[in-house]
């Protein structure tokens, strides 16, 4: 059972090894980009390419679905981001119950995105656990867990690259083994849990107020979705009915700059033929690598500066924003 694009690599592992994948569960298909297209989960695209039978319920509640899968007479049901909620009878099912691959190193981050909140509270590691499900969120006992590094420059899309293929080789590992006979589980210490809530585009705002390292992992963090974004304020010289402009920021730096006497958020430099673009946080600052107007597409500082009006003393709303986690 799985659906985005973290379940694929997964899949092919599962179809690769000696173990028999005899069905694929996953979301209906979807509309989805600018065209409005009906378009299929990446976990369907890989199945039927498989020539492996696939299976869509839009309710996995229904008798119907409890019906087929059960028809499949799986031994175990493997689950990678499938994006629904599996009810007792269904986790009942299989004869060795159903295994989840979740990216993070349960306890912590418990949730619907780990990867993302991971990196926004500043984590040095991340890494993939293979848990026992049961009706509890997240806090079945674990089977094998393996840890990452997370570099500074790594975003959330290239956390989430490197633990869906840890799962990979990762969920093979626990099949052979569950092959072999019983696997000994570890239970999870729930004084240690912390939750990763689901993501809306709101949480991407950026609060200046923070270390600019706090910036710099929200940024990253939050990168390609939902999108860091923050709005630049007019310039004092603009007319009174200039409005704020919504600037998206896709990559930064983190730099320890003197920001003594400024206002974060507040522009410290803004020079087109260096490329460079420095922005005051509560304590240090960020220099901006990649950033995006409204309407246009994302590019790199040097050219952005040269067709969008930025100077030093310009400065970018700063607003507190609440733990959202």
């Amino acid at each position: 059972m799985g659906t985005p694009d973290f379940a694929v690599a997964p899949l092919q592992a599962l179809l690769e090894s000696v173990h028999e994948v005899v069905g694929v569960v996953t979301n209906p298909d979807r509309v989805a980009g600018r065209g409005k297209k009906l378009t299929a989960p990446p976990v369907k695209v890989a199945a039927l390419a498989a020539g492996v039978e696939v299976y869509q319920p839009e309710n996995l509640r229904l008798e119907e679905a409890y019906e087929k899968i059960g028809a499949w007479a799986p031994d175990v049901i493997v689950v990678a981001a499938y994006g629904q909620i599996l009810r007792q009878r269904m986790l009942d099912l299989p004869r060795l119950g159903c295994i989840n691959i979740h990216a993070s190193l349960l306890p912590k981050y418990r949730g619907a995105a780990p990867i993302n909140w991971c990196i926004v509270r500043g984590e040095e590691q991340s890494g993939v656990t293979i848990m026992q499900m049961e009706r509890g969120l997240d806090t079945g006992p674990m089977l094998l867990k393996r840890a990452v590094d997370i570099g500074l420059e790594m975003s959330s899309q290239d956390l989430h690259d490197v633990l869906s293929e840890l799962g990979a080789e990762m969920i093979v590992e626990v099949m052979d083994a569950f092959a072999r006979g019983p696997v000994e589980a570890e239970v999870q210490d729930d004084a240690l849990s912390s939750y990763a809530p689901m993501l809306t585009k709101d949480v991407g705002r950026i609060d200046w107020t923070k270390s600019a390292r706090e910036v710099h992992d929200h940024v990253r963090g939050f990168t390609p979705w939902p999108g860091a974004f923050s709005d630049l304020l007019p310039a004092s010289d603009a007319s009174a009915e200039s409005e704020p402009v919504r600037i998206k920021i896709h990559n930064t730096y983190p730099l320890a700059h003197d920001v003594a006497g400024r206002v974060p958020g507040e522009i410290l430099v803004a020079d087109a033929a260096r490329g460079e673009l420095v922005i005051a946080c509560g304590s240090g600052a960020v220099k901006v690598l990649i950033l995006q107007a409204p309407g246009r597409r994302a590019m790199a500082t040097s050219d952005f500066l040269r067709g969008f009006d930025l100077r030093p003393g310009m400065r970018f709303e700063s607003v507190q924003v609440t733990s959202e986690i």
